[in-house]
């Protein structure tokens, strides 16, 4: 059994309009929410925890914040079939982990945390900036998932607070 959690990068700021999606920064309210979440993963007493990010500036930053306030020092990955990946990229990234890891963060963007979630759970569910979802697959590696070896067990949004 293994666990993944989707986590989809924090509320980004749209303000310096010569910035590129790529290198557009988290605002405020996206940094408090990182904090929430990094709060609610502490909770859950992680360890051999991977996490794969995008390189994206508004993903690196959610991944740095979490991880501070989860109190965690994982391997952090930075692999760019996130950035705008359709859900065959999500795919290769997950079939790229070793299967010594038993728990996987991928820090990403939608509609690719979406898509993924649907395909591996057959659960519709939106993932607001923020939100985070654990599944629990049944399966011996990572490379063997292909959809609906997924048990939803939560997915959880921090209230935005401005």
């Amino acid at each position: 059994m293994r666990t993944l959690y989707l986590l989809r990068h924090a509320k980004s700021s749209w303000h310096d309009e010569t910035l590129s999606d790529f290198d557009r920064p988290l605002k405020k309210r996206g940094r408090e929410a990182a904090k929430m979440v990094g709060q609610l993963i502490r909770k859950e007493k992680l360890s051999d925890l991977l996490v794969v990010s995008s390189p994206a500036q508004r993903t690196r930053e959610t991944t740095k914040i979490v991880l501070k306030h989860a109190s965690l020092d994982p391997e952090v990955r930075f692999d760019p079939q996130i950035y705008e990946a359709e859900l065959s990229g999500l795919l290769e990234v997950l079939g790229k982990v070793e299967s010594d890891h038993e728990s996987l963060m991928i820090v990403g963007h939608n509609p690719g945390m979406e898509n993924l979630l649907r395909l591996l759970t057959g659960a519709s569910r939106e993932m607001p900036t923020a939100a985070l979802a654990k599944i629990k697959l049944d399966t011996e590696s990572w490379k063997s998932l292909s959809g609906s070896e997924g048990h939803l067990e939560w997915l959880k949004v921090p209230k935005d607070e401005d």
